[in-house]
């Protein structure tokens, strides 16, 4: 049996006729932009789940998962910081050069350690 696809126009158009629930099953295919609009509409979107048609599974992502905890840095924590920070560094301006600043990376470790709790 042929696939069904709908485009944000297509939602759209439904939503514009009255029709507010779209059935979805394995021959309806949605693009990301009309279930989007879909949600934004209110056009109800009957389907098994509730994941956006393009959305990865990401069973190592749960949102029950609790980050540890903030603790104040020990001296030593600090250093092994510092370790990672200068190990990270010199291995992606290996790989990119200078197409990245070291204003940048530092932002973007110190994110990950805060993040992580470690800062």
């Amino acid at each position: 049996m042929a696939k069904e696809f709908y485009t944000e126009r297509d939602i759209e158009d439904m939503a514009q006729r009255g029709d507010r629930v779209l059935i979805v099953n394995d021959d309806v295919v949605l693009t990301d932009l009309a279930y989007e609009k879909a949600k934004r509409l209110g056009v109800k979107l009957s389907q098994p789940n509730d994941t956006p048609p393009a959305a990865p599974v990401r069973p190592y992502i749960n949102k029950t998962i609790s980050k540890p905890k903030p603790t104040a840095i020990q001296p030593q924590t600090s250093s092994k910081i510092e370790a990672v920070r200068a190990n990270v560094k010199s291995t992606v301006k290996a790989r990119l050069g200078s197409q990245i600043s070291d204003q940048l990376l530092d932002r973007i470790i110190d994110r990950v350690a805060a993040e992580l709790g470690l800062k």
